[in-house]
């Protein structure tokens, strides 16, 4: 089979994921499960001929020399992919995430009101939160494409790869793309505040110096979002402050505290017809956060989310109970992804854990 025809299967059987592997036929990920393609396992051979099917220049020479290679790939009109060839055991392998072309809405992902009122901020930082193939990605394009149609303000996205293109609407919107537009995320960060950006989504903030132009850029009037693969709002602030060193982290702190007006952290959890819904857990600024933010106490900062559910927040396992009390997800799907499985167990009725 040629890539085409793969790229074809995993678009007409709505695959998430296709996998291509030395000694195993062509995998894809439909629903949460696996389903081979072809009639025989892929050899060398077949998988390092596919890999250069797909892999632009500038790729297959990043690709030789560090191993892997990451890139987005139009499959004619019908799809995008975002692609990740690897070596592994001296063969290549790729895997290959698809893109979904129609933006969601907030209602069918599941976002809380209180995070669709943050897109009319003017300034601050937001963090989306969550472990790789939780949705992040696709929760940022419905919040970039709500902003474009109902704002008049300059958009910038950086990303690794572009995933979902926008057009101009009420916004104008301006996309780069690591590797190909520009350097670096760092780069793109430093030359966006010189572009009068009003908006600025920024796909990983994966070094020090990236989070730091991202903390400046919303301090200084411009409304950030960013991502990082931690799960949990105090989790999110820990990991950001100790990517600073020791001397820096009272100073960062207080940044943060006044900069960080969300953290957005989601899990995508099986639904028993197949599918998969999402939860969330919400931590919006308030004096209180602020203030565990600035003494480093992050570890309090789950009871503020937890007593101040009016204002919009709400805890994972909040989220997962509301689940299962509407009956999207079972009981021990929502246990199973608990931060606290015998408090949700015991709130669901079910006695405590043995």
């Amino acid at each position: 089979m040629d890539t085409n025809a793969l790229m074809n299967a995993a678009f007409e059987q709505g695959a998430s994921d296709l996998h291509i592997s030395v000694g195993r036929r062509p995998v894809l990920r439909v629903g949460g499960g696996l389903v081979e393609l072809g009639d025989a396992p892929l050899t060398p051979e077949d998988t390092e001929r596919l890999a250069r099917e797909l892999a632009p220049k500038r790729n297959w020479d990043e690709l030789t020399e560090t191993g892997s290679t990451d890139f987005g790939l139009a499959h004619g009109d019908k799809c995008r992919f975002r692609v990740s060839i690897l070596t592994q055991k001296g063969t290549r392998g790729v895997v290959m995430r698809q893109i979904p072309q129609k933006l969601l809405t907030f209602e069918q992902i599941g976002l809380p009101e209180s995070v669709q009122n943050l897109l009319n901020l003017h300034r601050g930082l937001v963090l989306v939160t969550g472990p790789t193939g939780s949705g992040k990605t696709t929760t940022l394009a419905t919040m970039i494409d709500w902003i474009n149609r109902n704002r008049e303000v300059h958009i910038i996205t950086i990303e690794d790869p572009v995933e979902y293109y926008h057009t101009h609407n009420q916004s104008m919107i301006t996309q780069r793309e690591v590797g190909t537009d520009v350097t670096s995320f760092a780069e793109a960060m430093r030359r966006a505040l010189r572009q009068d950006p009003d908006v600025i989504l920024l796909g990983e903030m994966r070094d020090l110096e990236t989070t730091s132009a991202a903390i400046t850029a919303a301090e200084t009037g411009h409304l950030v979002f960013g991502t990082l693969h931690t799960t949990g709002a105090s989790r999110t602030v820990d990991r950001i402050i100790d990517q600073y060193p020791k001397e820096q982290q009272e100073q960062i702190r207080a940044q943060l505290a006044q900069s960080l007006v969300a953290v957005v952290s989601q899990i995508l959890v099986p639904t028993p017809d197949g599918g998969r819904a999402a939860a969330f857990e919400v931590m919006l600024a308030n004096p209180a956060v602020e203030n565990h933010i600035r003494k480093c106490e992050t570890f309090k900062i789950g009871s503020v989310i937890q007593t101040s559910r009016r204002q919009g927040m709400q805890l994972m396992d909040d989220s997962l109970l509301d689940l299962y009390r509407e009956g999207r997800i079972d009981q021990e799907t929502a246990l199973e992804r608990a931060f606290d499985e015998k408090a949700l167990r015991l709130r669901m009725g079910g006695g405590a854990a043995e």
